[in-house]
């Protein structure tokens, strides 16, 4: 979804053209993305308890989604509202969004890693995943990300030969290819990298369940949830991703622009879940919530124990 038109030519908006009502869905949901992933790093700010490397990771994503919402709406303002067009402006948006969507993925993907080594390596996790380390990893990634999103400012783009284009306009189709098969070798790994994280889950649920048996069916209840979730969060991303990663490996600009939009739409719309899955359920984000809108912090989060479905 690099831009909100794959059968418009950029920087090529008239006034007299009628605006797509998919770019003011594309426009609305950029605004909710934006206003979400803005309060979560207005949490993660303003709580100095949130300062665990697992926090870092989440205002990364939160980061990269509201940068990628805050693209969608400066896109929107470059193909309709700048007059006259212009060509850079229209790159550097472009360019915003490649950035701010490659890094929520490889959010999404260092969120999993940190997740598996906190299972794996139980006993030493928090003394090698300091801080500085960790500041150190998303610093790296956020280059790397950052280096990705300059590229069609430097040239690798299609705006010279409309033929080339694909549907990530103005990515051209060899280098959408690239894009669309690292996403999904990425996938793969955060499928198998969850997969381990089931099978350790399952392991400790086996041998606490023999060590005290009479909690057997509380621990394989909690264990049942934590596959649950952890279902949910596979699932969601790869209904939002999957099918558009796998459009933009296949077609070109000259495909209708309805099949571009619908499938961009819900890849959007991931950047609006993912503070609901990884942050919203977090039970220290939500007593800081709750402490920010009502000053005070209901009971049941004083007791509550933190079990493998909060991994």
């Amino acid at each position: 979804a690099l831009t909100l038109s794959s059968q418009r030519r950029v920087g090529c908006v008239t006034p007299g053209n009628a605006v797509s009502p998919w770019d003011i869905a594309l426009c609305a949901t950029g605004t909710a993305v934006a206003c979400e992933n803005a309060l979560v790093l207005a949490v993660l700010f303003y709580t100095p308890s949130l300062r665990a490397p697992m926090f870092l990771l989440i205002g990364s994503l939160a980061l990269a989604d509201l940068l990628a919402g805050l693209g969608l709406v400066v896109n929107f303002t470059v193909q309709y509202l700048l007059q006259p067009p212009n060509a850079a402006v229209a790159l550097s948006a472009a360019g915003l969004l490649l950035t701010a969507f490659s890094a929520s993925v490889c959010s999404l993907l260092a969120i999993t890693i940190d997740r598996y080594l906190s299972l794996y390596n139980a006993l030493t996790y928090h003394t090698e995943r300091t801080l500085s380390f960790t500041c150190a990893m998303l610093l790296l990634m956020w280059l790397l990300c950052l280096g990705v999103g300059l590229l069609p400012l430097l040239g690798w783009n299609c705006l010279r030969d409309q033929a080339t284009c694909s549907v990530l306009r103005p990515v051209t189709k060899d280098n959408a290819a690239v894009l669309a098969v690292t996403f999904l070798l990425l996938f793969a790994l955060m499928l198998q990298l969850y997969l381990q994280i089931c099978r350790i889950a399952f392991r400790h649920a086996q041998q606490i369940a023999v060590q005290h048996q009479f909690i057997a069916t509380a621990q394989a209840t909690s264990t049942r949830k934590g596959l649950s979730t952890l279902s949910f969060i596979l699932g969601t991303f790869a209904l939002c991703w999957i099918p558009f990663a796998i459009y933009s490996l296949v077609a070109d600009s000259s495909y209708p622009a309805v099949y571009t939009y619908s499938l961009a739409l819900p890849a959007t719309c991931n950047s609006l879940i993912n503070p609901v899955i990884y942050a919203f359920r977090n039970p220290d984000i939500q007593k800081s919530l709750w402490l920010a809108c009502c000053g005070c912090i209901p009971f049941t989060f004083s007791s509550r124990p933190r079990t493998s479905s909060d991994v």
